[in-house]
């Protein structure tokens, strides 16, 4: 579908894919709410119709020099440059068209977004832009309910989502560390959780849409064992990295021929309700496609899908198991995790956003709630850095221990710098503390993030 190099996997009518998220939300609220689903829809109205200020990120995100369309095309040209010149720092935007569909499916459900005139208009304006998507694919959507991967870490109880996401490849490394007991060195230390993320990210490059690849449930049972990551350990050197990345496992890899548009939410609440929640377009403004009428903005999340002899957005290498077929759904980072405490209380609630770094992100994350006893805020606040196996960089933020670095250095590692600010990854958390209260941290990188606690 996209053997031809081009970008029509990132942007045009050809990258968007079937947009799940609706249905998603929908069945969350079937089964687990307790407002009605048009209360839930009421505060996106209010500041897509009355206007919200731009803050920082969303400038930095508005960049016109990279993403020139937001002036030209004139259904983005409406939100961001309705006078002709992009809305600033400071000023506010409206999304009045969004506010309408928002509206109308707060009414009368998900079914007004899949079926009828709305799905309609969806489907003209991507096939316009180069497309492929029916009306038949939006009203055939189905959520899929799947059993979430669960492994302990020095006694506590992790849960995290199953393929085509990647919990398991979080467990996978948080696992191979559980092993080994502490030794005051920090280097030897860092060393070893970047070796175990390396291995798990090779692993990972066996998962895929369960539906089309047969035996995941079982490997990533494996992926989490006890037994799997104490073989892992045995191959992992103190003194040095292995000579290469076959040494990793990751089976099936071809040859090889990276800002996302991605957010998350961890909630909480007082009795004990948690949901970790991770909301994708891919990457920044999707395909950059969105339908005049609506206002909607359609997901390039073809991206993730393998396509034979090539690596995607965020670096990944083409693996059999991710290429695509007819109703497969791709893999992808994203990272949903639950801890509870060994009685069974919920302890702490993480997850990412940030392409292939949500990953490294959230095992930073629970390593450090977990291992080194911070709390969410200290966790999410400290420095981090990233590994994916391939290409071969350990990078690290500004701000990272020297020592470490230059330990990691002489180690073998790759090692390079990004700046502290947007960093790696944007995190969110919620964490009950030992004295029962809650407490919620937004991503310290960004100014748009926050976390908030409301009494009851």
């Amino acid at each position: 579908m996209f053997l031809a190099p081009n970008s029509s996997s990132l942007v045009g009518g050809l990258a968007a894919a079937v947009p799940g998220e609706l249905r998603g939300l929908e069945e969350l609220s079937r089964r687990w709410g307790r407002l009605k689903w048009e209360q839930l829809f009421r505060p996106a109205i209010k500041y897509a119709e009355g206007g919200f200020t731009v803050n920082m990120d969303l400038d930095a995100a508005g960049n016109t020099t990279a993403y020139p369309f937001l002036l030209r095309d004139g259904a983005w040209r409406r939100d961001w440059a309705p006078g002709g010149k992009r809305v600033g720092v400071g000023e506010v935007m409206y999304r009045k068209r969004y506010a309408r569909t928002l509206r109308a499916i707060a009414k009368g459900g998900a079914d007004v977004f899949y079926k009828g005139a709305m799905a309609r208009r969806t489907v003209r304006e991507v096939r316009r832009r180069g497309g492929i998507l029916t009306v038949r694919d939006l009203e055939g959507y189905r959520v899929k309910h799947r059993r979430v991967n669960t492994a302990h870490y020095r006694g506590y109880k992790l849960s995290a989502g199953s393929a085509p996401s990647s919990g398991a490849v979080v467990l996978s490394a948080l696992k191979i560390f559980e092993g080994w007991n502490g030794t005051g060195d920090r280097g030897l230390e860092t060393h070893r959780l970047v070796e175990g993320i390396k291995f798990a990210y090779g692993q990972r490059t066996q998962l895929g849409d369960p539906d089309f690849v047969d035996g995941l449930e079982k490997f990533q049972r494996q992926m989490v064992s006890e037994e799997v990551a104490a073989g892992v350990r045995t191959q992992i050197r103190d003194d040095a990295v292995l000579p290469n990345i076959s040494y990793y496992n990751p089976e099936g890899m071809a040859s090889p021929t990276p800002k996302g548009g991605t957010s998350h939410i961890a909630t909480l609440d007082a009795e004990g309700m948690a949901v970790s929640l991770t909301s994708t377009i891919n990457t920044f403004f999707g395909s950059q496609v969105m339908t005049p009428s609506d206002g909607i903005i359609m997901n390039n999340q073809m991206d993730d899908f393998s396509t034979p002899g090539s690596s995607n957005f965020f670096g990944f290498l083409p693996t059999p198991n991710n290429y695509i077929r007819p109703f497969k759904r791709p893999l992808s980072s994203v990272s949903t995790v639950i801890v509870e405490t060994p009685d069974g209380q919920v302890y702490f609630v993480i997850g990412a956003a940030g392409g292939s770094r949500i990953i490294t992100a959230t095992v930073q994350n629970v390593w450090r709630v977990l291992e080194k006893g911070l709390d969410a805020r200290a966790a999410l606040s400290s420095p981090r850095l990233h590994d994916q196996l391939w290409p071969n960089l350990t990078s690290f933020e500004v701000g990272y221990d020297s020592a470490v670095v230059a330990d990691m250095a002489r180690r073998g590692h790759n090692v390079t710098f990004v700046p502290a600010r947007p960093g790696i990854a944007s995190a969110q958390g919620v964490m009950r503390c030992a004295d029962g209260t809650l407490q919620a941290v937004g991503e310290p990188r960004q100014w748009g993030s926050g976390g908030f606690v409301c009494a009851a």
